[in-house]
């Protein structure tokens, strides 16, 4: 990682059980990560889970078989009229009647048809390359302090774009295109849900290029752990110490 251009190994303050899993698009083939072997046939949510369970770097391409909508949401293929026409959705007991999930797909995020070939998967440690979105998969009380980082030196609101189905489509291709820091919770996602991929009080965020050096300053600069997360009494004693401190400056300002 050290010929990477930012200082990634602040994560290592959170103490994530998991690595992060950086994400780059590509419109030609990689050359510093090898392919995913042909044999495997799974979701591409199934595919970036691979990558962080199994601690290796590998690339994504149309060569190889997605069993879900993952082509279709990385700008590969198209949607077919029978998908769009939400009779799936009906049929999973997601959606009351065929419409309702045929307008869902007004909403359906999707890279630009054409612009990626290559969707390359690596753990943090074995990142050769600047990511695109940043995947972060934590415990709240952990994702708390990524989402802390990213508006520690902004004031940006946090935001949670989701739905029913189609995870990968927020948490991969949302925050690409919108260039904003988005967090889902899988368990509420039919997918990811039903595939079992993470325990159920995991996050996923997902942090695009632009916002990356931000968080890695927030990590880099604010407490880590705040004093008002201990227990009850110390958020009480801290808060109304601070009031008490504040009221008698404001006194005489």
């Amino acid at each position: 990682m050290s010929e990477l251009r930012y200082d990634y190994s602040v994560f290592e303050k959170v103490g994530l059980e998991e690595e992060p899993i950086g994400v780059r698009y590509g419109f030609f083939r990689p050359d510093d990560v090898p392919p995913l072997e042909q044999d495997v046939k799974a979701s591409i949510c199934e595919i970036m889970r691979l990558s962080q369970k199994e601690n290796r770097a590998f690339y994504f391409s149309d060569e190889n078989t997605e069993t879900c909508v993952g082509k279709v949401i990385m700008g590969m293929q198209d949607f077919g009229g029978f998908a769009e026409s939400g009779h799936i959705g009906k049929e999973l007991g997601v959606f009351e009647d065929h419409r309702c999930n045929h307008n869902y797909y007004h909403y359906v995020e999707k890279l630009r048809r054409g612009t990626c070939n290559y969707v390359s998967f690596a753990p943090l440690s074995k990142m050769p390359y600047e990511p695109d979105v940043l995947i972060v998969t934590a415990p709240p009380a952990q994702g708390e302090i990524i989402m802390r980082a990213m508006t520690y030196s902004t004031g940006e609101l946090y935001k949670s774009v989701s739905s029913g189905v189609m995870g990968c489509s927020w948490f991969l291709a949302y925050p690409y295109n919108h260039q904003e820091v988005n967090f889902v919770i899988p368990r509420l996602i039919h997918g990811p849900h039903g595939r079992e991929l993470y325990s159920d009080d995991t996050m996923i965020i997902s942090i695009p290029y632009r916002w990356i050096p931000t968080v890695l300053h927030g990590l880099a600069n604010m407490p880590i752990h705040l004093t008002g997360h201990e227990s009850k009494e110390k958020y009480y004693a801290e808060f109304e110490g601070i009031l008490a401190d504040l009221g008698k400056k404001a006194e005489n300002p």
